[in-house]
């Protein structure tokens, strides 16, 4: 009896699992056996991330099961460490402590990207990423916490640091990010009696002389005027040089301080790439062909953030968006089923069908097939595209229910800032005892 090939998938993002779901539902039963590794037993579903931030999706609704998705693949919770790919084996160290040895045939690498980190004084004591659910939640509660403490100081000081909220990056996340959570607190600050929403500062910081750059410039200048129109100080052609201490000193204008600060400003491969003995261009990506083979090294598949996709209509690489990864990760599935078949692999062709940008309840920008929308039109065509692509039935239901049931109220001023400490109210009982 012909054992099947064993299909090795590192990483349970965009690529790993529209990978994976795209080889269960083209491969029949006993024709591979797949295995997916990743630290997590979930995806995140990364557009809907400041919506988590601001309130209005449940947080368990941003991200899929990755046991619940796929149904025909082993899922191992874990890090893959190091790879031998002439022996057909990687090293994996499981979310048990203990090291295991998986063997395949064929090895996806997925692995997405981490936040990139300039070396900004006070910047890893200070500063706050945007780049999971975790995150998204803390910052949520956080600027809830600062209201809080504003509202209960009579410092002036203390006062104007607490309402003084700055994101660092103009990209899709930052900008989306700050204007989520922007719009949330400007609703919430009318229950406080003792505040008023033009006291908040909201300040985007961007290096170069456009935010959003991958979007058409009309989009982003309407974004921009959105963003400044709401009282947001957009800081173009500017760079953060310090945060020691809370003050941020920036490349023009005066010193401030501030107790947020949001460091989105991109991102880069994933450290464990590093690690495994593979090509990489200048910026630590994996060299991938066409095809999205890894260069040089027959049987290894590569995708997303983490690889170099050469981008066959547009030139140079391609965005690394989730739009794209999704794309790459099924066209991956295609090719890896066609090599098992002795047919010859396609390469990766793909054209961007729009934008999207969220800027708050009712606002967005987009263009999409074309048409360029904005304010109401936009928000709505962000929302249906993102609800028809998350995978799986229950998380669409889900989604939709959150948001139906949100459009007729307000944010939530709740801050559950206390699940950060789960054992203090323990420990404060046993020392009164």
């Amino acid at each position: 009896m012909t054992t099947p090939p064993r299909i090795l998938v590192a990483g349970g993002g965009y690529v790993g699992l529209y990978t994976a779901l795209r080889l269960e539902r083209r491969l029949g039963r006993g024709q591979a056996e797949i295995t997916l590794v990743d630290p997590e037993n979930y995806m995140v579903y990364r557009p809907l991330l400041p919506e988590v931030a601001s309130g209005t999706l449940e947080p368990r609704h941003a991200v899929v099961p990755l046991r619940a998705a796929l149904r025909r693949t082993r899922v191992v919770t874990g890090r893959v460490t190091s790879l031998d790919h002439q022996a057909r084996s990687a090293t994996v160290l499981s979310r048990a402590g203990e090291q295991l040895h998986l063997a395949y045939d064929h090895a996806v690498l997925g692995f997405g990207s981490m936040a990139k980190l300039l070396p900004v004084p006070g910047l890893t004591e200070r500063g706050i990423g945007f780049n999971s659910v975790a995150e998204a939640m803390y910052l949520r509660d956080h600027v809830l916490r600062q209201l809080e403490i504003a509202a209960a100081t009579t410092d002036r000081e203390l006062r104007r640091r607490a309402l003084t909220f700055v994101f660092v990056g103009g990209g899709y996340t930052g900008v989306e990010a700050l204007a989520e959570l922007q719009d949330m607190a400007c609703h919430v600050v009318d229950g406080y009696r003792d505040l008023h929403r033009t006291e908040m500062r909201w300040v985007l910081v961007e290096a170069t002389d456009r935010i959003l750059a991958s979007v058409p410039k009309d989009l982003a200048d309407r974004a921009t005027d959105e963003l400044r129109r709401r009282g947001i100080e957009v800081r173009l052609g500017t760079q953060l040089k310090s945060a020691e201490n809370g003050v941020l000193h920036l490349s023009e204008g005066p010193d401030f301080a501030a107790d947020t600060l949001v460091w989105i400003t991109g991102t880069k491969p994933s450290r464990a790439v590093s690690k495994l003995g593979v090509p990489t261009d200048d910026k630590g990506r994996i060299k991938v062909a066409e095809t999205l083979a890894v260069s040089g090294m027959p049987g290894l598949w590569a995708a997303g953030d983490n690889a170099a996709v050469p981008d066959l209509d547009r030139g140079g690489l391609c965005p690394p968006t989730a739009q794209y990864a999704v794309r790459e990760a099924k066209h991956l599935a295609d090719n890896l089923i066609a090599t098992l078949n002795g047919r010859r692999p396609e390469p990766f062709h793909y054209r961007g069908q729009g934008e999207f940008v969220t800027l708050g309840r009712h606002k967005a920008v987009a263009e999409v097939m074309g048409v360029k929308l904005h304010g109401l039109p936009a928000w709505l065509a962000r929302r249906t595209y993102y609800v028809t692509q998350i995978p799986t039935l229950n998380r669409k239901l889900r989604i939709l229910a959150d948001w139906t049931v949100g459009m007729p109220f307000g944010h939530d001023v709740v801050d559950l800032g206390s699940r950060e400490h789960p054992h203090a109210a323990f420990r404060d009982a046993a020392e009164a005892e």
